[in-house]
């Protein structure tokens, strides 16, 4: 049995990771220059890719809104919070400066820290794990 509140604050955070995600998407197709400061050199096509990037945080911010889509949303989100921290590396350990702001440690840390609940994020609100509320025979 499934308890109503905690679908309640997976449907909440579902909301707020899809606005985020789509908020991002914009961002990468309206403004790339900065985005390419921190693509690895090692990257090809990295014009291309941040137009893909963006596209595919549009592509999973409404997947995550619609439920035929909701699982592959969730699994693909994971999957390009992992590509994408190459980039986020890179920007933290060179420092690069984007738009003439350095951002210090204090972002860099806690940014790169927070990529593995970023995953986690994607499959809970896809609905891919409960974890770590999964159901035990006393739940039932």
């Amino acid at each position: 049995m499934t308890d109503p509140r905690r679908e309640t604050v997976r449907r909440i955070m579902r909301y707020v990771m899809a606005a985020f995600y789509f908020a991002a998407g914009v961002a990468h197709l309206a403004s790339p220059t900065g985005f390419l400061a921190i693509i690895p050199p090692w990257v090809p096509y990295p014009h291309e890719v941040i137009a893909f990037t963006g596209a595919c945080e549009l592509a999973g911010a409404v997947g995550l809104l619609t439920v035929r889509l909701r699982w592959w949303a969730g699994v693909m989100l994971a999957a390009y919070a992992v590509c994408v921290f190459p980039a986020n590396v890179r920007h933290a350990v060179e420092g690069i400066s984007i738009g003439g702001t350095a951002l210090g440690l204090g972002y860099h840390i806690p940014r790169l820290l927070f990529q593995p609940v970023l995953v986690w994020w994607a499959l809970y609100v896809g609905g891919v794990t409960d974890w770590p509320w999964v159901a035990t025979s006393s739940d039932a």
